[in-house]
């Protein structure tokens, strides 16, 4: 009979994870509780797609014309390191009157209106929580722009707690992040858990430097270079990935 995820096998021999890239290999590791920290824009949520919709709305209301729709989103790409300087370079680039604080405000009044969770990921993290796991979600953000996408979109109703970089005054990849999601789940840092995210910096690496085990949501991008114990396309298969922690046969995860 296997073991579940993080739970030492009988007579107190501690199993090994085989991560999903061979890169990894067979890796010795020591048990962990079950809490599954997920990242929020972008993995359990389109900010993209509704990114998209904002620009397309933004260039319409300012009249900027033709082409200001994909300036604004390839403006985007660039990841700047905070919506406000993205604003500043907008406001300069089509001169507009208005402040960036202004145009930020804006935007993060709006925003939360165009993103939804598809019902898939809903219910996986539905299911993780019925099957004894903690949920929580840390995410970098203003904390309003990021508690009303959480409400709005229903997540809230389905984890335990989250963390949010504008309210806390720490950014991941700091660990003190992690540990406040941690806590608010009723969890500790201490007793391990899993980090699943599409940012190889902010949620993969940050997330093993407070001593999680990760899952990398990589969007089709596989050539991409990584250290995440998996790798998968979407959050729908981390979700699966981590359900599938009890088996019948071979080794958990």
């Amino acid at each position: 009979m296997a073991e579940a995820l993080g739970e030492k096998p009988a007579g107190g021999i501690e199993p090994l994870t085989y991560g999903l890239t061979p890169a990894l290999g067979e890796v010795a590791w020591r048990p962990v509780q079950r809490l599954a920290l997920f990242d929020l824009d972008d993995t359990l949520i389109d900010l993209r797609a509704a990114f998209r919709l904002w620009a397309a709305e933004f260039a319409d209301d300012h009249r900027l014309g033709p082409g200001a729709a994909d300036w604004l989103t390839a403006l985007d790409s660039q990841d700047l390191p905070h919506r406000q300087a993205f604003f500043t370079q907008v406001r300069a680039h089509f001169t507009l009157p208005a402040p960036v604080d202004d145009l930020w405000a804006a935007y993060r009044r709006r925003i939360p209106s165009l993103v939804h969770c598809p019902a898939e990921i809903l219910d996986g993290l539905s299911s993780l929580r019925a099957d004894g796991w903690r949920v929580g979600i840390v995410t970098n953000g203003a904390a309003d722009n990021q508690s009303a996408k959480i409400r709005r979109t229903g997540l809230a109703d389905v984890v335990d707690g989250w963390a949010l970089s504008g309210a806390e005054g720490v950014r991941k990849p700091d660990a003190a992040l992690f540990e406040i999601a941690a806590r608010r789940c009723g969890a500790s840092l201490d007793d391990g858990g899993w980090m699943v995210g599409d940012d190889l910096a902010k949620d993969i690496a940050g997330g093993r430097d407070a001593g999680l085990r990760t899952i990398w949501i990589n969007h089709g991008s596989a050539g991409s270079r990584h250290n995440a114990d998996h790798m998968v396309t979407h959050a729908p298969e981390a979700v699966e990935l981590l359900l599938r922690s009890r088996r019948s046969q071979g080794h958990p995860l």
